[in-house]
């Protein structure tokens, strides 16, 4: 009789149905961890007021949870096959209850920067989680139908979540909107204790178990991202020379590290030694290259446009916080109605063709707000919204499967963590770089969004942040093409 803990011995307690109990219970933390990432964007300028801090440190309110997630994604293997499933995942939403706690009851900017990051670590072990388990659990002739029921679950809540944190600014301040992951923290917490294994989903986790920690390579990674982002940072204060130098050093520790990630996986270990935090190994695989291409390009769009929208929206339009999020509700439900149906389409329908068309629809609802004036109606906004989250719909159950289809078993657990990393590097840039070129063309338009109205002039340097995240996203679409199936695989 297998243990009534174990993976096996759940299976046979909970029946067919337990692989959709154990999908449902990591989409809670799922949506937890993708919650804490973007609802807080809706409470940026009511913090902005209470802290008295500009853009450029209010930033790091989402640059900092993204340096973070984006760092720990790559310790989720190691992580999973040191403590098994079970351990990880509930310590990962602990350490996600308690920043949201610390940070809705600080009185003080840095604590809350670090409740931040301490999201954000959390969040990056989380997020690799569910793609594991869709490649693992599921036949592949059922993974599209489970990417689309993950992905609908994920989305629904984020995007009814800014509708909500808009009322709850609006009514209680922005340190409500830290308290929003509370509720499903505590629910995840339950379920993993009945639902996650003890031991370790994967084949070879006895193998990978005695490995150590790649320090060098996380300390590197780190490195190389922290200087990329304060490059971004220090160039909206006109440092060139501090930010050349901060992109040199990012350039030298992303070699070094690749370096020694090349060293570290063509190197004989024994059962105590590294394992490389990213196995290069996965890089021979086309599908899987071009696909961490589109990946980083794809976050910089969707995380560069997260931060961008509310902010135009309340300090380029002049709406309240409540009204953007309501504005935004209907475009989210309509993205957790595509997913689940563009879900069955991967099963079926090659997920480059799906990726592409979901680029293109996002490139085109971006190149849209152009035609936003501070006379246009809102329901023609909303229509402008909803094309870019139907191209969204497009791309999220997708892109994961179209990218690690092919990669062997022991490859999956990294492939995961990788995707997400390269996506999440993406993102942090984004976010950087919204903030860079908005603030670039205020400027250049002789505007500053410390003035309490708007103009037309202000709209236009919004327009032209919103072209360049339209020509990032069709600049994605020459690498999407090549996600293609090959015919012996």
């Amino acid at each position: 009789m297998p243990h009534p803990e174990t993976l096996d011995g759940l299976q046979a307690r909970y029946g067919e149905r337990y692989r959709w109990l154990l999908l449902l219970t990591v989409m809670i933390g799922t949506v937890a961890s993708i919650m804490s990432s973007t609802i807080i964007n809706v409470a940026v300028p009511d913090m902005s007021r209470y802290f008295v801090l500009g853009q450029d440190r209010m930033q790091w309110v989402s640059s900092g949870f993204m340096v973070a997630m984006t760092i720990s994604m790559l310790t989720t293997p190691w992580l999973l096959s040191r403590f098994g499933y079970r351990r990880t995942y509930s310590g990962a939403i602990v350490l996600l209850l308690v920043g949201g706690v610390v940070g809705g009851i600080s009185n003080n900017f840095d604590l809350v920067l670090v409740a931040r990051v301490a999201e954000g670590l959390a969040s990056g072990v989380v997020q690799p989680i569910p793609a594991i388990i869709i490649l693992r659990a599921f036949a592949s002739s059922e993974q599209g139908r489970a990417s689309g029921i993950f992905g609908m679950g994920v989305v629904l809540a984020p995007a009814i979540g800014p509708s909500v944190g808009g009322l709850l600014v609006d009514w209680f301040g922005w340190r409500s909107t830290f308290f929003m992951v509370v509720p499903f923290c505590l629910a995840s917490i339950y379920m993993a204790r009945k639902f996650i294994p003890i031991a370790n989903l994967a084949a070879d986790a006895d193998k990978a178990v005695k490995a150590t920690l790649d320090w060098m390579g996380l300390a590197l990674a780190t490195i190389a991202t922290l200087s990329l982002l304060n490059a971004l940072v220090t160039l909206q204060s006109g440092s060139l020379v501090h930010s050349a130098l901060l992109l040199g050093l990012s350039v030298a520790t992303l070699l070094a590290f690749v370096k020694w990630q090349h060293r570290l996986s063509h190197v004989h270990r024994g059962p105590h030694q590294q394992a490389p935090l990213m196995n290069l190994a996965l890089f021979n695989h086309r599908q899987f290259a071009m696909g961490s291409i589109v990946s980083f390009i794809y976050g910089t769009a969707l995380f560069g446009s997260t931060y961008l929208l509310p902010v135009y929206l309340q300090m380029g339009l002049g709406m309240s916080a409540s009204l953007v999020g309501t504005l935004m509700l209907p475009a989210g439900l309509v993205l957790g109605i595509t997913i689940p149906i563009v879900g069955r389409m991967a099963d079926r329908q090659p997920t480059h063709v799906l990726v592409s068309i979901g680029l293109a629809l996002l490139a085109l609802g971006f190149g849209l707000m152009v035609t936003v004036g501070l006379k246009t109606a809102i329901w023609v906004i909303v229509i402008w919204v909803i094309v870019g989250r139907i191209g969204l719909g497009f791309i999220l159950p997708s892109l994961n499967l179209g990218s690690m289809r092919g990669l062997s078993k022991n490859l999956i657990a990294q492939g995961s963590s990788v995707i997400g990393f390269v996506r999440m590097v993406g993102g942090a840039v984004g976010v950087s770089l919204c903030a860079l070129v908005l603030e670039w063309r205020l400027e250049v338009h002789g505007q500053s969004l410390a003035h309490p109205t708007t103009n037309p002039q202000r709209l236009l340097a919004f327009n032209e942040s919103f072209l360049m995240l339209a020509g990032i996203c069709a600049l994605a679409l020459l690498a999407a093409w090549q996600v293609r199936e090959q015919p012996h695989e």
